[in-house]
């Protein structure tokens, strides 16, 4: 039996991501993936980015085998570590850049500070913090089908939904870390980029 698991997501929402990614992403350097999940994102990604080295991480023991699993045999991917992002001690002293996909609905608010506050330890200066999944925006009306995945994710997990850009982007500030850009995606999604000021 393989460890690999399989998100249907992933081949819908991989090429919007990795167009962004092209715009944002350094020419070389390391990039740390939070919450990897099943590791389909980062074995493509590493594809349409070899000059880049790619660090997927996630804290789920089966996902880290799913992640060995489809990055195994790829040169510019490195050995999948545990990171749970709410924890103040990360596995990994530095970064060029920092990807987190959807990460931020499907955990406790906790995980996004803790991820800010390690975007803020680990990236220089200019590098850059890149998020993607649904969210909600102040004045912005939220698409029917995201209210009912945020309703489907509470009804699972309380501490779990849809936040707000404001309060990610309060968030990120108070690591360092300001807002430059939003891109609408597929499927009522958004891609978030921050860089360290």
């Amino acid at each position: 039996m393989r460890a690999r698991r399989h998100a249907p997501a992933t081949a819908r929402n991989r090429d919007p991501i990795a167009d962004v990614l092209t715009a944002e992403l350094p020419a070389e350097g390391l990039v740390l993936e939070v919450a990897s999940g099943s590791g389909e994102h980062c074995a493509y990604f590493a594809g349409r980015f070899p000059a880049l080295d790619w660090q997927p991480s996630d804290p789920d023991a089966e996902a880290l085998a799913s992640i060995a699993d489809w990055c195994e045999g790829l040169a510019n991917v490195l050995a999948p570590l545990a990171l749970d992002a709410a924890v103040d001690d990360w596995p990994v002293p530095a970064a060029d850049a920092i990807l987190c996909v959807n990460m931020v609905h499907i955990s406790p608010w906790e995980a996004t500070l803790g991820l800010m506050a390690g975007a803020g330890r680990l990236l220089a200066p200019g590098a850059p913090l890149i998020l993607y999944g649904p969210y909600r925006r102040q004045g912005v009306p939220t698409a029917e089908s995201n209210e009912a995945f945020d309703v489907s994710l509470k009804a699972r997990d309380p501490r779990w939904g849809l936040r707000h850009v404001e309060d990610v982007s309060a968030a990120a500030a108070a690591q360092g870390l300001v807002l430059q850009r939003i891109v609408e995606m597929p499927a009522n999604n958004l891609t978030l980029v921050f860089r360290r000021n």
